[in-house]
């Protein structure tokens, strides 16, 4: 039945996902990877794990453990899956030492078989929260265990797998152990009917950052090289969505009225819409620029980021940070990057998917609630500078207090790939 609605699914999805991936977006679709029909290359060595994440965010999170097991035990072959066109682009860039990266395959069970038979894993890592049924009930058939790390359920999502739970729960019967990432997250696991025994709480592996070390030096020179001056205070916006970005130029504007010497990036979570950002900062009487045209001696008062890649660097620069996808209900976007820099931030209230993350940056004095364009313009006015470096120092020290998921996952790792899953 599964895989008659999923066949159902993408009879009716397909049409616009080529539209807009090959003629829009100009990108490969790569179908005969996703059928099975260009199978990955695999090592007869033992043993081997098969680590699977959805895009950027689980991708980027997960670059010191792919490099640590690597480190430890050079002879493993990893293999490394993502979901999504950026996921692998960005795998490709970012992950060293893993045999192969590819597309994980379409949820069909001829189609799973088929990649399971040829790579062979002994252990399937699953980060976060991606649930297909048949991948995981084939993981559970070839490898000797399976497991979640950096897991996570908002509380959406609990009420959506509550409501489903006789469906839900034999999919995630398939799961030998979970690494969470909260208590929140282990409580909401065990509600819809995961035995507690499962699920240990091992923190976030986004707190475990490695971004590049930017010296007031290099600040200085890469402030130069895109037309800022010393005294100018930038704002960065970082993974806007669409009907947030408006009003961020909306209150950006107004504090500009107030205060010439402002400047801001916006970065949308997905750069395919510079143009329309672009567009809605134009309207405003703004002068907008993209990443891609921007020169030193072309003034600017937003710079659009259209680049994938780059949004670290640039809070590396800012004086103060916002978080998008947080003033509509989306849900929020990772929060960690500004405090790896030592930012202060703010957000606005949606923030589900992060919520743990974002309730104990706000109650340590980290960061900042924001709930419409009126409190975010008051913010940008930046009128007590001193308190909000003290924010951004709070937001450093807090992210290295909740590091340290990784040494646990590897671990865990180790000692199911010795034991097969005992």
């Amino acid at each position: 039945m599964y895989s008659f609605f999923l066949f159902l699914a993408l009879l009716f999805y397909s049409p616009g996902y080529f539209i807009r991936m090959k003629l829009w977006r100009k990108e490969r679709l790569f179908l005969r990877e996703r059928l099975g029909m260009k199978l990955p290359a695999s090592k007869a060595e033992a043993p081997s794990l098969w680590i699977h994440a959805v895009s950027v965010g689980e991708v980027l999170s997960l670059r010191r453990l792919v490099s640590e097991l690597r480190a430890k035990h050079p002879s493993w072959p990893i293999y490394f899956s993502t979901l999504t066109n950026t996921g692998y682009r960005i795998a490709r860039q970012t992950l060293s030492g893993v045999e192969e990266i590819f597309f994980v395959p379409l949820d069909f069970g001829w189609v799973v078989r088929r990649f399971f038979s040829a790579l062979r894993p002994r252990l399937f890592v699953l980060a976060e929260s991606e649930f297909w049924p048949h991948l995981l009930r084939q993981a559970r058939r070839s490898c000797r265990s399976v497991i979640l790390i950096n897991g996570r359920m908002s509380r959406r999502s609990h009420g959506k797998y509550r409501r489903w739970r006789s469906l839900v729960r034999p999919v995630l019967g398939n799961i030998d152990y979970f690494l969470v990432q909260t208590a929140g997250d282990r409580e909401r696991l065990e509600g819809i009917g995961v035995p507690p025994r499962k699920v240990e709480v091992a923190g976030n592996l986004k707190a475990e950052l490695r971004l590049p070390e930017v010296s007031a030096e290099e600040r200085n020179g890469l402030r130069t090289g895109f037309g800022l001056a010393p005294d100018k205070k930038l704002i960065v916006a970082g993974s806007t969505h669409r009907g947030e970005e408006a009003l961020i130029l909306k209150a950006f504007a107004g504090a500009r009225e107030v205060r010439p010497d402002l400047a801001m990036v916006i970065a949308p979570r997905h750069p395919e819409r510079s143009s329309e950002v672009e567009k809605a900062g134009v309207e405003m009487g703004l002068r907008m620029m993209r990443r891609t045209r921007a020169e030193p001696e072309k003034p600017w008062d937003v710079l659009v980021l259209d680049t994938i890649g780059e949004l670290a660097k640039f809070y590396a620069l800012a004086d103060l940070a916002f978080v998008g996808g947080s003033l509509i209900p989306h849900g929020g976007q990772n929060l960690l990057e500004p405090a790896y820099y030592g930012k202060p931030m703010c957000f606005g209230k949606h923030m589900e998917n992060f919520a743990a993350l974002a309730d104990d940056f706000v109650s340590s004095g980290a960061a900042r609630v924001v709930l419409g364009p009126e409190e975010l313009e008051a913010l940008f006015l930046m009128k007590d500078e001193r308190a909000l470096e003290e924010m951004g120092r709070k937001a450093k020290d807090l992210l290295r207090s909740l590091q340290g998921a990784t040494a646990r996952t590897l671990q865990v790792i180790e000692s199911r790939i010795a034991e097969g899953g005992g």
